[in-house]
């Protein structure tokens, strides 16, 4: 299920509710094809919709376990709603952000054709307010065209061909994948069934080098979706464990990854236990820490952290060289008094 299929299913839970006052909270779920605690998750967000944020206008529904209540359906009736007004900045986002996504490669055409129409619907409605929109514009970089193809190979379930850069094993491969659906936690992903490793996986748009949508129909066997709401990466518990400590400086290492336990040390810092698939891919994390971080365990991961850190610093120092070399050079090239001179001219 991705956000486009959420939201329909929504809309179309208000209709059902409105027909339907006092109906069971089984007999809705089974209507619609999902759980009763999706029902309820759904039921939870239904009350921050409606015609404005102001009181009885929006929708009062909610559920003792059993049944569902609407105390006002009448908040959506005609006659109640009034007309959309736009500020001449929501006018002009809006039109930016319509005319922009009209561009993107890989949108169906039907799509692009009713987008153009009510881009030109709200132009006419903003009137002088749409002038500044027309002066501004937006190009979306690769992530855009990509998350129009995954897009379309989710809606038409067809399977996708990709070259995906693994930062974890700095390595670009090419994998067929069966789709399954958008997720946004910071970035935008696809969770797709990759038919390379025979599993479940989560692939960042922004790292996929290139992209096919293929003839073969998209068959992603049937698979319990995860809660993505809490993270995006959710460890197993066979997952291997990795023990990492950091100083107060590492701190926000607790508050961005999952982890089964955080220690306090006695320097204000932390020992955290963490499960991980790829254990490999927390060499970048501590590259990233420096001296507010170190890898405690496994062993083989700490020393090949502690390996990457060196040949990190001895490029840099290489470069160093290079550069002090390349003045060297230049001097000589200028004349022996220019090496006596030094670069600065203050003598070598």
């Amino acid at each position: 299920m991705n956000a486009i299929d959420q939201t329909r299913r929504m809309l179309s839970l208000v209709t059902y509710l409105r027909e339907r006052p006092g109906a069971r909270v089984e007999d809705v779920a089974r209507a619609f094809g999902i759980t009763e605690d999706e029902l309820v998750s759904d039921l939870d967000v239904l009350p921050m919709c409606g015609t404005s944020f102001r009181g009885g206008d929006l929708l009062d529904i909610d559920t003792d376990g059993e049944r569902i209540w609407w105390h006002n359906p009448a908040a959506l009736a005609a006659e109640a709603a009034e007309p959309l007004r736009l500020a001449a900045d929501e006018a002009t986002a809006l039109l930016v952000a319509a005319r922009a996504v009209a561009t993107l490669p890989g949108l169906r055409e039907s799509d692009r054709q009713a987008l153009l129409r009510a881009t030109a619907k709200v132009e006419a409605a903003a009137g002088e307010a749409a002038g500044a929109s027309s002066r501004l514009s937006v190009t979306f970089e690769s992530e855009g065209g990509v998350f129009a193809d995954v897009d379309r190979a989710i809606a038409e379930r067809r399977r996708l061909w990709i070259r995906y850069y693994s930062p974890a094993r700095d390595e670009v491969t090419e994998r067929e994948i069966d789709p399954i659906r958008l997720v946004s936690v910071g970035h935008t992903y696809v969770e797709a069934w990759c038919r390379r490793s025979e599993a479940r996986r989560t692939f960042r748009l922004d790292r996929v080098a290139e992209i096919k949508i293929l003839d073969e129909p998209s068959a992603p066997p049937e698979i319990e979706l995860r809660d993505l709401s809490e993270a995006l990466v959710q460890p197993a518990a066979e997952d291997p464990e990795v023990v990492v400590e950091v100083g107060p400086g590492g701190r926000w290492v607790a508050e961005y990854y999952p982890h089964d336990s955080a220690d306090e040390l006695p320097d204000g810092g932390l020992r955290i236990t963490l499960r991980t698939p790829e254990p490999a891919s927390l060499r970048r994390l501590a590259l990233r820490l420096g001296r507010d971080g170190r890898i405690v365990s496994p062993s083989e991961l700490a020393d090949s952290a502690r390996k990457a850190a060196r040949e990190a610093l001895a490029a840099y120092d290489g470069i160093e060289a290079l550069a002090a070399a390349d003045v060297v050079e230049a001097a000589e090239a200028r004349g022996p008094q220019a090496v006596a001179d030094g670069p600065d001219g203050r003598g070598a």
